[in-house]
């Protein structure tokens, strides 16, 4: 079951750089930082009343945040939005047996030692959608 808003993530070309928009201008105090090296990403965390904004930052050019800068001229933009959930295992199923498209049959390992999967933008309106949830 869907619990809540996890996270709002946002691709951007360098977490150094966009970080100050974030903690200058908006005001927010940066949670933490940290490398998810299966996802060949680097993320930081901010806390807005308890959703995370997530910046994501890739690692190597063939990363699919990479790849989707690259479609996205280079700027940074909302990538995904992660929703909170029990068990992302059967999140996924419930999906896929509406005739959701998957990119992740089962759950794998995110930042901050989450489970999560994610569903394929085009079977959801576009929006590439994470279910998570604490490991």
């Amino acid at each position: 079951m869907i619990k809540k808003i996890d996270h709002i993530a946002i691709a951007v070309p360098s977490i150094e750089e966009a970080r100050s928009y974030y903690e200058n201008v908006l005001g927010l105090k940066l949670d933490h930082i940290e490398e998810v090296a299966e996802q060949k990403v680097k993320t930081a965390f901010f806390d807005v009343g308890g959703v995370w904004i997530e910046l994501l930052e890739p690692t190597t050019p063939d990363s699919t945040v990479a790849k989707w800068l690259e479609n996205n001229k280079g700027k940074g933009g909302l990538h995904h939005i992660a929703y909170e959930s029990d068990n992302v295992a059967a999140e996924l199923s419930a999906a896929e047996s509406k005739g959701v498209a998957l990119i992740d049959k089962a759950p794998r390992k995110g930042a901050g030692n989450m489970n999560i999967g994610f569903l394929h933008p085009k079977s959801t309106g576009g929006a590439l959608t994470e279910f998570c949830s604490p490991a």
